[in-house]
């Protein structure tokens, strides 16, 4: 990870990624679909996200299926990391415990490291950094104590954060993403929310709300194909738009963010 030139950005070297296994359909969703999770269409789209991110500079590092772990390829949720330190987190999920382990192996080879330990739960997916602030949602899988002690970590390497309560979608990144320019790209739950003041605003419509799982990477934005009234809005960043496939990963609950860690 090295600075950027705006303000907030930053610029990514490295990504992280998972190959999906077989069984992903058997990982944990709520999402109801009448047409069931189809893994050769995942695994194509997986292959497009990770080609868009070598596109765009990054180095992947893929690693194997977890066999035991469905839903493993959603790698985020496993690890925060920030130019100083790698924070491996306690996902929130019982049946996702253990993910973390090979995230761990793999990011100590490029920096320090620190844990969540239980009763604390983080997952990656609710953690938004903003330059040198973070939020820290506060949902179902991140409980008050696992933000607070990320919290606390952050501190000590000159991080400011907020916790934010996380009441619509299953993360906070599936309704708040941060876009450049100093922009967040919202749901409507969102978008009078007081800790997220002193931003500008996108603000999706209802039916559009899946894209707001749009994530920046060095100048470019990906964002989930289907959405053009969000597209249209994102326009006006005048950055490079790039959509793409995501129909599998959204029957399990996933998005364009879950699926690397970005450092």
């Amino acid at each position: 990870m090295i600075p950027g030139r705006g303000k907030n950005q930053i610029m990514f070297t490295r990504a992280i990624a998972r190959k999906p296994g077989k069984n992903f359909a058997q990982g944990l969703t709520t999402t109801l679909s009448e047409d069931p999770p189809d893994y050769d269409t995942l695994v194509k789209q997986h292959k497009a996200y990770l080609n868009v991110l070598e596109s765009i500079g990054l180095e992947v590092i893929l690693l194997d299926a977890l066999p035991d772990h469905p839903d493993a390829y959603f790698v985020e949720d496993t690890a925060v990391v920030t130019a100083e330190v790698a924070v491996i987190t306690n996902p929130g999920a019982k049946a996702r415990r253990g993910e973390e382990q090979t995230i761990a192996q793999v990011l100590a080879r490029y920096c320090k490291t620190d844990n969540i330990r239980a009763p604390g739960t983080v997952d990656g997916g609710d953690v938004l950094q903003v330059g040198k602030h973070f939020f820290i949602g506060v949902s179902e899988r991140t409980n008050p104590e696992g933000a607070n002690q990320l919290g606390r970590i952050l501190d000590g390497y000159g991080y400011t954060w907020t916790t934010i309560a996380v009441s619509a979608g299953l993360h906070l990144k599936s309704s708040v993403n941060y876009v450049g320019k100093n922009t967040l790209l919202v749901t409507e739950d969102f978008a009078n929310h007081e800790k997220l003041g002193g931003y500008k605003k996108i603000v999706i419509d209802s039916h559009e709300a899946y894209a707001a799982n749009t994530l920046l990477v060095n100048g470019r934005l990906l964002m989930p194909a289907g959405h053009p009234g969000t597209r249209k809005k994102l326009e006006t960043l005048q950055l490079e738009i790039i959509e793409l496939d995501t129909s599998e990963v959204r029957k399990m609950d996933g998005g364009l963010t879950c699926m690397s860690i970005r450092f």
